[in-house]
């Protein structure tokens, strides 16, 4: 299987670098076998966007809100890696 590309683009306005680094760190941690490349893409308006391999797979506009770093991961593992088990993010919170 094809190694993925992933790319984060965030508002540079709203100074959500440092979010999109860190999620990009727990990207990398968990996917380091699956992901060929990662980049950070400054944009303005607001944006929070992670692609991969050129399809959508959150937008903050969207959605109303950042991802959750598990909720992220679980998307992403969906994308790139759906038989990847990804321990404790894969247990569904108590009600």
């Amino acid at each position: 299987m094809m190694k993925a590309k992933i790319t984060i683009q965030y508002c540079t306005k709203c100074r959500w670098l440092l979010r999109s680094a860190w999620m990009a760190q727990e990207l990398l941690t968990t996917f380091e076998q699956d992901i060929a490349e990662l980049s950070l893409q400054p944009g303005r308006g607001g944006v929070f966007d992670v692609w991969v391999n050129d399809k959508l797979l959150w937008s903050r506009k969207e959605k109303g809100r950042f991802p959750e770093i598990t909720e992220l991961k679980q998307v992403v593992r969906d994308e790139i890696a759906p038989d990847k088990s990804l321990g404790h993010s894969d247990r569904k919170p108590v009600t």
